[in-house]
């Protein structure tokens, strides 16, 4: 989702610190952007990893060898990309280490402003750097993948709990420190007569659908849309532990650019609006007219936003009536209804 460190991650290639990977190598590239774009002199085979979706459809177009979660061994060299959240960072470095073989090449860059001297540091701390640069705004690093790994470096990179208030949460995906307060609102509001097909836009590690199939006996099935990929599969495993007679099925899905073919009754979302440290409100607009027409006839949208967000205009522009359920010193819940 963020490319800002690529042009860092390149500068030692293109210096000639390092050497780029030579025909017939076999490259893993961990957090690949969707605008992919790599030198000429690159002739290794590559196979990119981007959980992303939006970013995933844009390299799986464009070409490239794409997979959402890292796949296969032995790599002899492994481009990483990092960014804002410190357990994604450290998950993309061990999977670089363990699918690399012995003296591969790993070479990992990161925005300053996302905290890359502290990650070279860190990693200087774990294992041998060869080298580092700071070059357009960020750091990178590059070290020789050890003969042998550890088992405290490797659970020096993998310690972080990924469950939090007993949920399995997703490393870099929304609110994967605990239940969002405005979801939790959400449910708070959620109507008695809540009932039949329900889908959760937006869904992350899925709160909304577990607390929703708590509350409401009269749902019969909840979809799961999420673009995050590792967020989702959290959400599959909290509604198999939580939720398990609940009929759910799970879609890894660009909400803005992907159609949905189902229709409900229901619609919850928290939605997101934020691809990077500014606010997109143009998202929250967009998911509200995917709802829209997702909905049945005279189905309902429930969702809940920051206060200062404006999504009542689209409410009133795609719903026969709307409202607001609740709001406190952050959060406000509206609904709409076709």
């Amino acid at each position: 989702m963020n490319d800002t460190p690529l042009a860092t991650l390149l500068f030692p290639f293109e210096r000639g610190l390092i050497d780029p990977p030579g025909e017939g190598e076999r490259v893993l590239f961990l957090g690949a952007p969707g605008g992919l774009l790599l030198p000429s002199d690159f002739s290794g085979n590559l196979t990119a990893v981007q959980g992303y979706r939006p970013d995933y459809l844009a390299l799986s177009q464009a070409g490239v060898s794409v997979e959402p979660e890292p796949v296969g061994e032995g790599y002899d060299t492994a481009l990483v990309l990092l960014g804002r959240h410190r357990r994604e960072n450290e998950q993309r470095l061990s999977e670089a280490l363990e699918r690399t073989r012995p003296g591969a090449l790993i070479v990992a860059s990161c925005a300053k402003k996302d905290g890359g001297g502290s990650v070279r540091k860190r990693m200087a701390s774990l294992v041998e750097l060869e080298d580092h640069a700071s070059k357009h705004h960020g750091v990178v690093f590059w070290l020789r993948r050890p003969e042998t790994l550890t088992p405290l470096l490797l659970a020096e990179l993998n310690g972080t709990d990924s469950r939090a208030d007993g949920f399995a949460t997703a490393a870099g995906g929304f609110s994967d420190d605990g239940v969002d307060p405005g979801s939790a609102l959400l449910i708070e509001c959620l109507p008695d007569n809540l009932s039949g097909a329900v889908a959760d836009f937006a869904a992350g590690w899925g709160y909304l659908s577990v607390a929703a199939a708590a509350r409401a006996p009269e749902v019969k099935s909840i979809d799961l849309y999420e673009a995050h990929h590792a967020s989702l599969e959290a959400a599959r495993r909290n509604m198999a532990e939580k939720a398990p007679r609940m009929a759910a099925r799970f879609f890894w899905h660009d909400l803005l650019g992907e159609p949905v073919n189902e229709r409900y009754d229901a619609i919850l979302m928290n939605p997101p609006f934020h691809r990077s440290r500014a606010a997109e409100p143009d998202m929250g607009h967009g998911m509200i007219a995917t709802a829209a027409k997702a909905l049945k006839p005279r189905g309902r949208l429930f969702l809940v936003a920051n206060r200062q967000l404006p999504y009542e205009e689209s409410l009133e522009k795609h719903f026969a009536a709307q409202g607001e359920l609740r709001r406190d010193t952050v959060f406000k819940v509206l609904w709409g209804r076709k």
